[in-house]
């Protein structure tokens, strides 16, 4: 129950407070004395967006507090969210002149999705401009839900069909992912076998164009190396043997001089280096062989190699490695993207089963409820005043799902006997509207449970005997939660546990609305007023006693 409100600094309000309490409360006051800005101060308890503009003084911060006394069922809320459970709860928004806003729970600052998640619980406001809700299959599967008792059945029916939603938006980015990689999936498949071929880690290219040159020139080193070994060994004027006659001879003179042994050394080391590279000479001359077809592999292998080098636009065989592994990755990873693409599929298959499963007993309830929903609603309208209204609730069968099962809903209602019943978007008129929406709420605050609802001059285009009867409807409503009505109707008011008005007077120069508890006397002249207008005569307080009872 919603039992005080606390506005400061917000619109034409400097600061306001009331007590409210149980059963019918009823605000009433003139066009244009503030009730619409308590009820915009309230919505920011709900969550609704905060806007600068709405703060009187800029230079101080606006606030908005209402304090709900509550019951156990909520601990569990509390307790999730962190938050310490009061049995009075303090829910505060504010907003500062930068423009940020707050919200407190309890002192506790809390996000606006936690704070909406609570408010929800504890209270709904509903204007005469929100009638249109009816037109909406959202809000008339609200109503058939509620009425069928599928509030758990469709939170889980909601909770996997947004993960259906989920699923399916997951493999449409799957599929166009994998269709943008089958576009050039074969061509990337026959780069990667070109490079793959190659085996470009098992190749030493420095190594394959040496031995290219050499067969190249093959004839032209076999030749030269025999001259050059020629040289060497050639008996009495080879090199070998002159650089042994000399090897000799030096070493006779370092016997005979010691200034010669140094020099004599060097050549012995020059002579020993000498057989060695000759040694060397005469063992690639014997690994020289003119091969053709050794020369037409390598060329063949260096013009594939440099073919790829130009095909990719690089200089080295490390870059074509590097083009080889992304090839390679591209590939794996599209191999990766069709397995789990089918997997996503699988998921959405088990996903329509389970849904198709709730789907039904969705179904099930709300074709069990609607003849009870039909009559109750029926009821209720006769005693507004829509003695030959008719109502149903069509539903049909579609073949997707959507966000309350695997049908599609229609309101129908026909205000006169002897005419078929249409959409009630065409078939209402503004001043049966009101009426309708009415019983609509009952029945909705009935199955919702909630603890306070507050209507807002929904009785608007009404009067005499049916609003009376809306009066009664409304002090009904009452005994089983906490009802705030803002009304213009005399009927309405007196009818109220507790009233309220809301006034709008100067202030040291400065306009500003606030809000009064009425006592049994200003009761009594407010529901006169509401009858006669401005000045109270003895008949409208007559009339206003009477209404009273």
């Amino acid at each position: 129950m919603l039992s005080r409100i606390y506005i400061k600094n917000f619109a034409l309000i400097d600061t306001l407070e009331v007590s409210l309490h149980n059963g019918l409360q009823v605000i009433t006051g003139e066009t244009g004395a503030g009730k619409s800005i308590i009820l915009g101060a309230l919505r920011l308890i709900l969550g609704e967006r905060a806007d600068l503009k709405s703060i009187a003084n800029q230079e101080e911060k606006s606030i908005v507090e209402t304090e709900f006394a509550l019951h156990n069922q909520f601990k569990k809320f509390f307790i999730e969210n962190d938050l310490d459970y009061e049995h009075q709860t303090i829910i505060r928004r504010e907003i500062l002149p930068s423009g940020k806003s707050r919200a407190f729970i309890n002192d506790v600052p809390v996000t606006l999705d936690v704070l909406k998640e609570l408010s929800s619980q504890l209270i709904d406001i509903h204007s005469q401009f929100e009638t249109s809700n009816l037109f909406t299959s959202e809000y008339q599967f609200k109503i058939i839900d509620g009425f069928s008792d599928n509030k758990k059945i469709i939170e889980e029916y909601q909770n996997e069909f947004s993960d259906f939603q989920s699923l399916k938006a997951q493999l449409k980015k799957l599929q166009t992912q994998l269709a943008e990689n089958n576009k050039e999936s074969d061509y990337k498949s026959f780069l990667l076998n070109e490079l793959e071929e190659l085996k470009l880690d098992d190749l030493d290219y420095q190594d394959l164009l040496n031995q290219l040159s050499v067969q190249e020139n093959a004839e032209m080193i076999s030749e030269n190396l025999v001259q050059v070994l020629s040289r060497f060994h050639q008996e009495e004027i080879g090199i070998l043997s002159f650089f042994n006659d000399a090897k000799n001879r030096l070493s006779k003179v370092s016997e005979a001089s010691h200034a010669f042994v140094e020099l004599d050394e060097r050549l012995e080391t020059s002579f020993v280096e000498l057989k060695d590279i000759i040694s060397e000479l005469e063992h690639e001359a014997e690994r020289i062989e003119v091969n053709p077809e050794r020369l037409t592999l390598l060329s063949e292998l260096n013009n594939k190699i440099n073919t790829l080098l130009n095909k990719h636009n690089v200089s080295d065989i490390n870059e074509l490695k590097e083009i080889r592994d992304t090839l390679s990755r591209e590939q794996k990873g599209t191999s990766e993207l069709e397995t789990h693409l089918i997997e996503v599929e699988e998921n959405i298959s088990k996903k329509e089963g389970k849904l198709h499963h709730i789907a039904e007993k969705l179904a099930k309830n709300r074709k069990k409820s609607i003849p009870v929903f039909i009559a109750k609603i029926e009821s209720l309208l006769k005693k507004l005043g829509l003695e030959k209204a008719k109502v149903d609730i069509e539903l049909q069968d579609i073949p997707d799902f959507n966000q309350f099962g695997k049908e599609s809903i229609q309101l129908l209602f026909q205000a006169n006997s002897g005419f078929p019943l249409k959409p009630i978007q065409t078939a209402i008129s503004g001043g049966e509207r009101s009426r309708v929406m009415l019983a609509v709420k009952k029945i909705i605050a009935e199955s919702d449970q909630l603890p306070t609802l507050i209507l807002d001059e929904i009785d608007t285009g009404v009067s005499g005997k049916v609003a009376e009867e809306i009066g009664n409807l409304m002090r009904e409503m009452s005994e089983d939660m906490q009802l705030i009505v803002i009304s213009h109707l005399a009927q309405v008011a007196a009818k109220g546990s507790n009233n309220y008005k809301v006034v709008k007077q100067d202030v040291s120069g400065k306009t500003q609305s606030t809000i009064i508890s009425l006592s049994t006397e200003e009761k009594l002249n407010e529901i006169a007023q509401l009858l006669s207008g401005s000045k109270i005569t003895e008949a409208a307080l007559a009339q206003a006693r009477e209404l009273i009872g």
